[in-house]
């Protein structure tokens, strides 16, 4: 199947079916492709994203204080699009575990 068929199939799905498809899809790509990496020792060992320093429930938070993607760059000039698209597939992958860091350092 090509890209081309497969997006046509996935357009004729419905709203249920496409969750189901991002959530199998969200399941099969590695935190390493996806640019996300825990390294023991940096930032309690939170996901970041790629080589930064950056937590991902730090990027949670601020777009639930109503940052927009546009004020994370000015914040975070080095990210890129797909640092952000990455970030927020991982936050959907793991919400447990973005809820728990999120917790715990309010709490500190």
């Amino acid at each position: 199947m090509t890209l081309t068929e497969l997006k046509i199939d996935l357009a004729a799905l419905t709203i249920a079916d496409k969750a189901a498809a991002i959530e199998f899809l969200l399941q099969t790509v590695s935190n390493s492709s996806l640019g996300i990496k825990k390294t023991p020792g940096v930032c309690g060992g939170d996901a970041c994203i790629g080589n930064t320093r950056i937590p991902i429930w730090v990027l949670v938070g601020y777009r639930r204080l109503g940052c927009s993607d546009a004020e994370l760059f000015k914040c975070y000039p080095h990210l890129t699009a797909a640092d952000l698209v990455n970030a927020w597939a991982y936050a959907d992958a793991y919400p447990e575990e973005i809820e728990t860091a999120i917790r715990e350092n309010e709490e500190a």
